[in-house]
């Protein structure tokens, strides 16, 4: 038995879902809580169930997909070895599953865990394969806190069953997450601590006769000579493996690379025997394009290669949350050997996020629920501006800041009030990159947090007639009302459960610089939920879990892609408080995480496109490369004398849109003349259909489009673009001599011959005659469904086409314009006709068009030229990394 002692609540709950597991069906809510009842009389439980209950019924639902992999078909690979050989016992991996159904996780996830993870080591070589040497090397392609660690460690319990002899574990670039990896390595893999002073066994290791691995790195101290030989391992002695987690910096890497080396002085410089694993959990930590010496990518990716050239057998396996990972779009960051080296040129995994993932479909894409999470700040830059220096002084705090507390505050009452009082709830708030910054931005929440500490204890069992006359009290009711009306209890509920709020609230910062320390585990042990106020920058953004994330405060002004994601902490799991979670962001940055999950999302429908056509990862990491995102990353490294860059671009599978608009009304008198002639002569006659959102021309000839494009005037902002549209237009031409428009007019009271009616768009920037759109949005999400068919028969087979293409992953979710596109299998000109809502008054209508292309033209691509002043305006002046002051030393 692996449970730890003093956990009541825990091992009811563990009882709980094994028990429902057994269940034929999916049990309904009285079916649990009858259950749950019984189970308590039996554990002789008497606290609260209601949290127990919904954790179960959550469980029983949770679902995950097996992912899909893109391998390189032509490499001569056996991928049915894990199941042909009969000798392996999976003492490591069943430990590992053990432990991780003693700790909640539902036994489907269990399974569906150890299926993937099984699938990823068919990837690798077999270690007892013949053959003196040999080196595989793969991606896999995860989601930010969905698991990741989970999955690799997963992987090294089944490499090391399988004979994996050598582990290495890259966990990042700072010591508190290498720190934290290390905690949950040693408890989910060594089986015992690794703090020199307290060896006790932990985790699996509880389980009789556990074969401990041995480590050379433990909590405090990353790999160093002293450290390897202090751990009381002996040197050549492989009858266990071997596992460090160590920083990704070349210091460390450095000091690795010479201890390996000595350790075989005496052979060729080869280490024959070992097989060896290297999980790299930071693949896209790399791209960090700083002059510090410790953190160069170009120096510890050729580090990493070099400590691989030391095995003869080897297999090299990148971990990353975004498909725009370094390897495919940083070119900068490797020598050409190492980038050769360090490809996955063997496999990519892309992994499925469990069904109740809180990911950024949620937060950003999804219509219905984006718009009650993300909260848009536009009161900071005044009082804490992006380009703020080390010694700038914050004047104050600016007001949507402390609403964001108090949102906090008022969401941990309610949890409590959901009987989850001993699970951790947690705010992130990331303003500056700058230590002292982060200290002063603690100290005014400090001042704030006691003056509303100090209010609620004298109000909080005071009638509502004199506790609404304090203006603490005032701003958490405010708080409740517009936030948090439908948690399901009242006011005088809530009010009611505030002061307990206080009792284990602590506020942090946390930096490279700090010593204090998130230490959720102190508090489980002592059986309490911490109620933590994360104040930081870079280390808060960069793996650390942030456990039980209510409210998120980020104002921070980046566009690279791995950072922006790693950024994201609040996605993960919220289990029964997934409603209370609120995320303020900028609204540029709240329009680039749209962006980049709608590009993400595309560049995993292309893996299992490139699947089903027998692609191999070289093809996918060339795709990448030529992603018009992908430029946004690359150009800045390659600009740095300011002058002009080629670049290859590849809009397939893409749509297009004039997201910035000129309000200028005679381009748009203009604009909307040309829509009228060219509608009134069918694109050069071409019969009109109808569809349920307006009108579509089938199989217009390209050069109708173009022509019609050529015309369109758009801002100069976009001009580029709009060239390049065209330009991908014609380059497809022999593939795709034709393709539809579509002619979005939503049905109106007085619709007019050849005019379109208008829709109504969020503003996210009016500046002089320049529009932007909110999200970079034209289409409304589904436009490209429209006129799929000619019948309602055709139509509704296309839908049902998409459906299908859609419910590939583990859940059932509804098709995307991504799965529309390829059905349509040809160009698509969209024409709208906007108008700006917020109250945001241009004068008359303005015009509007996007292209989408179809998929599968991998190889397919346009050149580009860049320089700094097109990429200024795509992406704007970014932070500079060497003014960073979270750097570990």
């Amino acid at each position: 038995m692996m449970a730890e002692p003093n956990f009541p609540e825990k091992n009811l709950t563990n009882a709980l879902i094994s028990a429902l597991a057994l269940l034929p069906d999916i049990p309904t809510l009285e079916q649990v809580e009858e259950k749950v009842r019984k189970l308590a009389a039996l554990f002789d439980y008497d606290g609260d169930l209601r949290n127990i209950t919904s954790e179960a019924m959550i469980s029983v639902v949770t679902r995950m997909g097996a992912g899909v992999s893109l391998v390189d078909v032509a490499a001569k690979h056996d991928d049915q070895w894990v199941r042909k050989r009969g000798d392996i016992y999976w003492s490591y991996s069943n430990a590992y599953e053990e432990f991780l159904r003693q700790d909640g996780w539902p036994p489907q996830m269990v399974q569906s865990l150890s299926d993937v993870t099984s699938r990823i080591l068919s990837h690798l070589q077999d270690p007892m394969s013949e053959g003196t040497t040999w080196n595989r090397r793969g991606l896999v392609i995860g989601h930010v806190q969905s698991g990741k660690t989970a999955n690799y460690t997963g992987l090294i319990s089944r490499a090391a069953d399988a004979g994996y002899k050598f582990i290495i574990v890259i966990a990042g670039i700072h010591n508190n997450l290498r720190k934290q990896t290390q905690e949950r390595i040693d408890e989910a893999f060594i089986g015992r601590k690794s703090d020199p002073e307290d060896r006790r066994n932990i985790g699996v290791g509880m389980v009789p006769g556990y074969p401990h691995p041995a480590t050379l790195t433990n909590i405090n101290e990353d790999f160093n000579k002293k450290t390897a030989e202090k751990s009381g391992w002996k040197i050549n002695d492989f009858s266990k493996p071997i596992i460090l987690v160590i920083k990704k910096n070349v210091t460390t890497l450095t000091a690795l690379h010479k201890w390996l080396k000595e350790l075989n002085a005496s052979g060729d410089g080869r280490i024959s025997d070992v097989p060896m694993l290297m999980i790299d959990d930071e693949a896209d930590n790399a791209s960090i394009n700083t002059n510090k010496e410790d953190l160069d990518p170009t120096r510890t990716n050729a580090m990493i290669r070099r400590i691989l050239s030391l095995f003869a057998k080897s297999c090299y396996v990148g971990y990353t949350a975004t498909p725009f990972a370094n390897i495919f779009i940083n070119p900068d960051a490797y020598d050409a050997d190492v980038r050769d080296e360090l490809f996955p040129r063997d496999f990519i995994y892309c992994l499925d996020a469990p069904t109740t993932y809180f990911g950024a479909e949620k937060v950003f894409l999804n219509e219905d629920t984006s718009p009650s999470i993300v909260k848009p700040i536009d009161d900071c830059e005044d009082l804490i501006p992006y380009a703020h220096k080390r010694d700038y002084i914050v004047p104050e705090l600016p007001l949507s800041l402390y609403r964001a507390l108090n949102e906090f505050i008022v969401a941990r009452a309610i949890r409590n009030l959901r009987g989850q009082q001993k699970k951790h709830c947690s705010m992130m708030i990331n303003v500056s990159r700058f230590v002292a910054v982060q200290k002063a931005v603690r100290d005014f929440i400090s001042l704030r947090e006691k003056k509303i500490r100090e209010a609620v204890k004298a109000n909080y069992m005071m009638p509502e007639s004199i506790s609404c006359r304090n203006a603490y009290m005032k701003d958490m009711r405010e708080a409740y009302d517009s936030r948090f009306s439908g948690s399901g209890f009242s006011w005088a509920q809530v009010k009611a459960a505030l002061n307990d709020v206080f009792e284990h609230l602590h506020i942090y910062v946390i930096n490279s610089k700090s010593d204090e320390t998130l230490d959720y585990p102190k508090y489980e042990k002592e059986g309490v939920g911490l109620t933590a106020i994360a104040i930081g920058g870079l280390s808060l953004s960069r793996g650390l879990t942030i456990e039980g994330l209510t409210v998120s405060y980020m104002y921070r002004n980046t566009r690279m892609y791995d950072t922006l994601m790693q950024m994201g902490r609040w996605f993960g799991y919220r289990p029964n408080f997934e409603d209370l979670c609120r995320v303020y962001l900028s609204k540029d940055s709240i329009n680039w995480y749209a962006h980049i999950a709608n590009a993400a999302e595309e560049l995993t429908q292309q893996v299992k496109r490139m699947r089903r056509d027998g692609l191999s990862p070289r093809q996918f990491g060339l795709y990448v490369m030529a992603h018009p995102d992908s430029l946004l990353i690359t150009a800045r490294n390659k600009m740095r004398a300011g002058e002009k860059v080629t670049f290859r671009q590849n809009f397939s599978g893409r749509m297009l849109e004039s997201y910035i608009l000129s309000t200028d009304r005679e381009v748009n008198d203009s604009n909307f003349a040309l829509i009228e002639r060219t509608w009134r002569d069918g694109f050069g006659g071409n019969k009109i259909g109808p569809t349920t959102k307006g009108f579509i021309f089938r199989d217009v000839p390209v050069e109708r489009l173009e022509d019609f494009l050529l015309k369109f005037q758009t801002h100069s902002d976009f001009t580029d673009r709009k060239a390049d549209i065209i330009a991908y237009l014609r380059t497809l031409a022999d593939q795709h001599p034709v393709g539809d428009v579509l002619l979005i007019s939503p049905r109106g009271g007085d619709d007019k011959p050849f005019i379109l009616n208008d829709q109504v768009r969020a503003v996210e920037r009016l500046s002089g005659a320049a529009w932007q759109l909110n999200k970079d949005r034209v289409a409304s999400r589904g436009d490209e469904k429209l006129g799929l068919g000619v019948t309602d028969e055709e139509q509704r087979s296309a839908e049902a086409e998409a459906e299908k293409l859609a419910a590939s992953g583990p859940k059932l979710v509804a098709p995307s314009d991504t799965h529309y596109r390829e059905i349509r299998k040809k160009p698509l000109l969209m024409i709208h006709s906007l108008q700006p809502g917020d109250g945001t008054r241009v004068r008359g209508s303005i015009a509007a068009f996007g292209v989408s292309f179809p998929p599968g033209h991998y190889d397919t691509e346009i050149e580009v030229v860049a320089n700094l002043v097109w990429l200024e305006r795509m992406q704007g002046t970014p932070d500079d990394p060497d003014d960073e002051e979270d750097y570990d030393a």
